[in-house]
C-alpha cells in the first residue's frame, strides 16, 4: 500500500465513528523532497492543511506559528497527535508514513484524534 503523491492540491477527508465522511479541509501537498523540507516554513497561517508524504517526523525550526501534527499510518490511520511550537524536534514515529500539518487547535475541532481514518482527494490539474 505504498502510496504516492505529486506536489499539488486536493482535500483531506476526516472520517467519523461510522466511516462516513465528517468533514473536507483544503489539502497542499508536498511530496516532493523539495516541498516536504520547505512545508510551512516562514509562513504566517495555512487555509487546511499539508501532508507531507513521505514523512515520520517533523520539527518547527524557523516557524513563525504552532502547529498540529497528526502522524499517519500506511492506511491513512491517525496513530499519534501533537502540537508543537515553534523551536522543536519532533520525535519519529516508526509506524508513520505520511503526516499532516495545520495550524494548532484545529484538529480538535476537526475530529482529528488517535484511531481516525483520513482520505486524500487529489484535486484534477
Amino acid at each position: 500500500m505504498g502510496r504516492r503523491w505529486r506536489d499539488g492540491r486536493g482535500e483531506l477527508v476526516v472520517h467519523g465513528g461510522d466511516e462516513e465522511p465528517f468533514l473536507r479541509v483544503p489539502l497542499e501537498i508536498a511530496g516532493s523532497y523539495r516541498a516536504r523540507t520547505k512545508g510551512l516554513l516562514g509562513r504566517d497561517s495555512i487555509d487546511g492543511a499539508i501532508l507531507l508524504s513521505p514523512a515520520n517526523s517533523v520539527h518547527t525550526f524557523r516557524m513563525r506559528m504552532p502547529i498540529d501534527v497528526a502522524y499517519l499510518d500506511r492506511r491513512l490511520r491517525v496513530i499519534a497527535v501533537r502540537t508543537m511550537r515553534p523551536g522543536l524536534l519532533g520525535m519519529p514515529r516508526l509506524r508513520a508514513r505520511h503526516v499532516v500539518e495545520a495550524e494548532a487547535g484545529v484538529m480538535r475541532e476537526w475530529g482529528v484524534r488517535e484511531g481516525t481514518r483520513v482520505e486524500v482527494v487529489v484535486r484534477a490539474e
